[in-house]
């Protein structure tokens, strides 16, 4: 079994680790998405997880590229949406859509709670999510996928909500996470986690907003927490977000 991911933040690939935990007897292979893109092709054997961040209701511009990538040979696979307690509106559709023209057939799909890359201290969205219940519903799921394959003649594709044509993707406003110059001890991390390479270290790091996709990767992984998000624009969205959905949300399951 593949697991191809695209996480800037690891909480997707958690996920999909969970719902590998849960299917007897395979070994896994990673293909990390998010910092390259390989060119693979899967055989017709091969069961194949294929899991991205929600961005806006969509799989992000970043993903969808690098999964084309990535070709199957009628290979059964499985789609997975992690997205921010908000809603994941057309991403798993798209999802589903974009690795059936690569030559796969998605046969069950999920969608999953992950902490949304907005949260800090200030601003609470699904923190710390995957958590332990989440994770044993990834492994339930990864079950219910063994027992599909072990008793299904033929394997058919999977019906996912959502729309087409999807939700039009939003503009992203020119801006960047940036450095508080007293906390940084300039030691790279931040430059060697960004998905896209927006950053450079000078003297400090220096962001090209347009390159940034505002996953915040950078913020998540810098050990001396000297990069933050503090343009009014995130604050808002950030506030916006915990006002109307921390209520918390569950994980749907698509699977026949």
């Amino acid at each position: 079994m593949h697991i191809v991911y695209f996480s800037p933040t690891h909480t997707t690939r958690q996920v999909l680790e969970g719902i590998a935990n849960g299917v007897n007897n395979m070994p896994v292979k990673h293909i990390d998405l998010t910092l390259s893109s390989p060119a693979w092709e899967a055989a017709p054997d091969e069961i194949t997880l294929f899991g991205v961040p929600v961005y806006s209701g969509r799989v992000p511009a970043e993903a969808t590229r690098r999964l084309k990538q990535i070709k199957g040979n009628q290979t059964p696979a499985v789609v997975v949406v992690v997205y921010g307690n908000r809603a994941y509106e057309d991403a798993l559709l798209e999802l589903r859509d974009i690795v059936t023209e690569q030559g796969f057939i998605p046969i069950a799909a999920a969608a999953f709670i992950g902490e949304h890359s907005y949260t800090t201290s200030d601003y609470p969205i699904a923190p710390d999510r995957p958590d332990t219940n989440d994770l044993q519903k990834a492994a339930a799921f990864g079950a219910k996928i063994s027992e599909l394959l072990q008793e299904a003649k033929t394997l058919s594709p999977i019906a996912v909500p959502g729309n087409f044509p999807y939700k039009p993707l939003g503009q992203k406003p020119p801006i960047a996470p940036t450095t508080v110059a007293e906390k940084c001890d300039q030691c790279g991390i931040c430059v060697s986690v960004c998905p896209t390479g927006a950053i450079t270290l000078n003297d400090l790091p220096e962001t090209d907003a347009s390159a940034c996709i505002l996953c915040c990767a950078c913020i998540k992984e810098c050990p001396t927490d000297a990069r933050v998000n503090d343009s009014e624009f995130i604050k808002e969205k950030s506030q916006w977000l915990v006002d109307n959905y921390s209520e918390r949300k569950e994980p749907e399951i698509f699977v026949e």
